[in-house]
């Protein structure tokens, strides 16, 4: 009886009946949209080559090596195309349960994802930001059904969950306010993409492949002449030959050097004996996940009272040799460097170019650390003795540097503002679809924008 009470009281509360303004029309969730599952697909309808099928996975992360094909055909309700609005209903509460836009190729949709229509009447737009203001609703429904394993939103849970919603040109103006501050935050990750690929093309073919040298040495790149990628004011930058070493060819008067000998890695502390006592006064513990996916409000935390040395800031760059080896700038504000963790510095060389040597190694380490027989793969400080780079002389740092440097310190700025943009996102989101900040003369707002 006292589960049945429990269960009774969390169905009036919050996570059924979110509050709205009282002259938004109520209704449940389910009835304002189509809401349509995947397939539970077999593994004899598999196939090499095809359509994806399209799981949380995919959707989340993007085609990849594990994504399943078919060359069967379905029903259309269930053909995925680009822009569709997609709702996971299963998996783990905080990290699965959630709205999304399909970004990939066309493909055929696989079970615990809705493929969601919203009725006429109810903007796309608005609706995903509706459903994204709900996931707290989600994640505690799903909690409380949840004993092992995944949680789950039902298609019950969604005819009973009241919400509510303002008319369509007050729709279109949250929708706009927050879809352009969403493509601010796309377009910036596209631009940082592409400019870290400029930034480890141009390193790769001067400092590894040493295609400026070997262009010059065969004559196909003469005073005087620009081509893709070498301008002519460099002509004089580069030797005209490669010379034979102990550890390969290398353009003359440069020098082989260890990865630890360009940059100095310091290592982590364990944190735990830094127990924060006063929040305010505290900082994110920067663990491996933390540098993969950001600072959330479950980090762990620790006192600001460590050496400054273990102080994370924005710019500095990571790279974890433990468990899923990665290298970053870091970008997430002031942190505390967990063990498992180099913060990697130089006295000599510049940030862009110990930068791109750790990345590069970085395939390397992590076969390396593939071969471990452990439960978590790692590094040790002799493979950074090992690992070899090619240094030329300072002065030509210097000059390969004014190209490079500003596509790295770019990339680096571009990420600080997409953190603010999606700062300034995740504060208006709940407040303007909760009807906490109105859309005043929403029509106006609309015609002054050409919408």
């Amino acid at each position: 009886m006292a589960g049945e009470a429990l269960g009774d009281s969390v169905n009036r509360g919050w996570l059924y009946h979110p509050s709205f303004p009282e002259d938004w029309t109520p209704r449940p969730l389910h009835s304002m949209a189509s809401w349509v599952n995947g397939i539970a697909f077999k593994d004899i309808q598999f196939t090499l080559t095809g359509r994806p099928v399209i799981k949380i996975a995919e959707i989340k992360g993007g085609l990849s090596g594990q994504t399943k094909f078919t060359q069967q055909t379905f029903d259309e309700s269930v053909c995925v195309r680009p822009g569709d609005l997609l709702f996971s209903w299963s998996g783990q509460p905080e990290t699965s349960i959630d709205a999304f836009w399909w970004r990939g190729p066309e493909g055929w949709l696989n079970q615990h994802v809705f493929r969601v229509t919203p009725e006429d009447g109810i903007d796309t737009v608005f609706f995903y930001y509706l459903l994204r203001y709900l996931k707290p609703n989600f994640i505690g429904i799903a909690r409380n059904k949840q004993t092992i394993g995944l949680g789950h939103v039902t298609k019950r849970d969604l005819e009973n969950l009241e919400v509510a919603y303002p008319e369509l040109p007050e729709q279109r103006a949250i929708a706009h306010i927050l879809g352009t501050l969403d493509d601010r935050i796309e377009a910036n990750r596209r631009m940082a993409a592409t400019l870290e690929e400029m930034a480890r093309a141009l390193f790769r073919a001067w400092f590894v492949t040493f295609e400026p040298v070997r262009a010059k040495a065969e004559g196909r790149w003469r005073p005087g002449q620009t081509l893709p990628g070498l301008p002519a004011s460099l002509y004089d930058t580069f030797p005209d030959r490669l010379v034979e070493t102990e550890h390969g060819e290398i353009p003359k008067g440069w020098d082989f050097k260890p990865l630890s000998g360009i940059a100095e890695f310091l290592n982590g502390l364990a944190l735990q004996k830094f127990p924060a006592t006063n929040l305010a006064d505290s900082l994110p513990v920067i663990k491996i996940a933390e540098l993969r996916n950001g600072v959330s409000e479950k980090c762990d935390r620790a006192s600001r009272a460590l050496p400054p040395q273990y102080i994370v800031r924005d710019g500095d760059f990571l790279f974890s040799w433990s468990g899923s080896l990665l290298a970053k700038f870091w970008t997430e504000g002031d942190g505390a460097l967990n063990q498992h963790l180099f913060k990697v510095t130089s006295q000599h060389y510049p940030a862009w170019f110990f930068s791109e040597w750790v990345q590069h190694h970085l395939e390397e380490f992590q076969r390396i650390a593939s071969f471990k027989a452990t439960t978590m793969g790692h590094i040790q400080r002799g493979h950074l003795d090992a690992a070899m780079t090619c240094c030329p002389p300072d002065q030509t740092i210097a000059r390969l540097g004014a190209f490079i440097a500003p596509l790295v310190s770019r990339t680096v700025l571009t990420a600080l503002e997409t953190r603010n943009l999606t700062t300034l996102r995740d504060t208006l989101l709940p407040k303007l679809v909760s009807g906490a900040i109105r859309v005043k003369d929403a029509e106006a707002f609309l015609k002054a924008r050409g919408l």
